[in-house]
Parts: structure tokens; sequence; C-alpha cells
């Protein structure tokens, strides 16, 4: 019996010892979390209010798992899909039917984080950051 109780000690400490590397890894990918940016560096999440030439045209929020989501002036959804940076432009993949997808040049941000965006169409819009909620 004693013989069994010394082989078990090396053994359960070679376990715990296996056992905090594991942990320890899991923590260390924890902190590992990718924080997405538009091309002109806007670090996401972000919800931004969209102004057109024409007034105010709603809110865009992006995630920062690579989602968004576009609500016109009364708060309905308009487009959602995915967004990525591509070729130095922001560009928007919607899965909701009958919209386009589209990339935007965005210029450099304001003191107050806003600013504009023009698409590949030429149409120009300002993008002002909103605080959460």
């Amino acid at each position: 019996m004693r013989r069994l109780v010394l082989l078990a000690a090396p053994l359960a400490l070679t376990a715990c010892a296996q056992e905090a590397e594991v942990e320890e890894t899991a923590v260390a990918e924890e902190v590992e979390v990718a924080v997405l940016t538009t091309a002109n560096g806007t670090a996401t999440p972000m919800t931004g209010e969209v102004m057109g030439a024409d007034g105010p045209q709603g809110l865009s929020t992006l995630n920062s798992d690579g989602t968004y989501q576009d609500l016109d002036a009364e708060g309905e959804v308009v487009a959602e899909g995915t967004w990525a940076v591509v070729d130095g432009k922001t560009c928007f993949t919607p899965t909701t039917e009958g919209v386009d997808a589209q990339c935007w040049t965005e210029g450099e941000p304001a003191e107050d984080g806003s600013f504009t965006a023009t698409s590949d169409g030429g149409d120009e819009v300002t993008v002002t950051p909103v605080a959460a909620e």
C-alpha cells in the first residue's frame, strides 16, 4: 500500500503541472483579443451617426467581430452583414436582400472622432461616433 501511495504522488504532481500549463495557455489566449479598426484607424465596436448631403441618414454600427448593422433615421434596420478593410477602404458585404456591397474611402478622424467617407460611387457622408448607451 505504501508503495502505491509513493507512485501516485509523482503522477498527481505531474497532472497538476500539466493542468496549470493548460490554464496559463487559456488565460494567455483570452488576453490576445484582436481589435478591428476601419481603414482610417477608428476602433470598433463603434456606432456612428451618418449625415449625408440631404441630412441625417441614420446610424451605422460596426462590431469587432466583423459584422455591421445600418439603421435609417426612424431606427429601422436597412442593412446588415459583414465588413472588412480591403485595399485601404472599409468595405461592407450585406446579407440584406436588395442591398449592394460598397467600399468607402475614409478621411482622417477629427478630434471628436468624426470623419468623412466617400463611396466608390461618389456618395459622401460624415460619420460622427455616438456614445454607447
